[in-house]
């Protein structure tokens, strides 16, 4: 089971909570019109909560991250 701490999940949306919100409630809704679940047995039936274990294991990323790496190459700066 992933760990979904608030403390886990925001660095995976450049700490911004608004931002972490955002991408669970559209992959929630993409997960509710019948899109796959990136997740290996999800700990939950909740959509919200298989959208935070997505994101917790890096198989969401934010668009601004995405964005970065295509435009790096590939390679993140910290």
């Amino acid at each position: 089971m992933t760990d979904l701490s608030i403390e886990n999940l925001l660095p995976r949306a450049n700490y911004s909570v608004y931002k972490l919100v955002s991408m669970a409630s559209a992959r929630a809704l993409e997960l509710s019109d019948g899109k796959r679940c990136l997740v290996e047995n999800p700990s939950s039936d909740k959509l919200t909560t298989r959208a935070l274990e997505e994101i917790a294991q890096g198989k969401i990323e934010s668009k601004e991250t995405a964005d970065l790496r295509k435009t790096n190459g590939g390679t993140q700066e910290n």
